[in-house]
């Protein structure tokens, strides 16, 4: 499993070119540019949380489906954050760091939930 539950793993060979040619991308990939970080430390280590946001389109029991698969919730768990979500308006699914809850944000709107990340504090 990978950083933030996903199976995927990186393409090799992307970006090669026949005869053994290296595009401008390569060369700056293998000899990078170093830059100086502007952002403490501490920002970067905040802990993020996605919130997914009723709506008025989408089923209950296919809410409770698209948390399952994207979270791996058990179904009981499942349909506690959706009835908050249905009854409260919204409900934090998940806390963590920023770039996983990207990728769960993004999984969400695929499933044309409404969801935002925020940051905790």
């Amino acid at each position: 499993m990978g950083r933030c539950g996903s199976d995927a793993e990186p393409i090799a060979g992307i970006g090669a070119r026949p005869g053994g040619m290296k595009t401008s991308f390569e060369s700056s990939v293998e000899n990078p540019t170093i830059e100086h970080e502007t952002r403490s430390d501490e920002a970067i280590d905040l802990p993020w949380q996605v919130v997914v946001h009723n709506d008025p389109v989408n089923l209950m029991s296919y809410v409770t489906m698209v948390f399952q698969k994207i979270f791996g919730f058990p179904r009981e768990k499942a349909e506690r954050h959706m009835l908050e979500v249905h009854q409260k308006g919204r409900s934090i699914v998940w806390s963590g760091a920023r770039e996983c809850g990207e990728l769960y944000v993004q999984q969400l709107h695929g499933y044309l939930l409404l969801a935002t990340i925020e940051r905790v504090g």
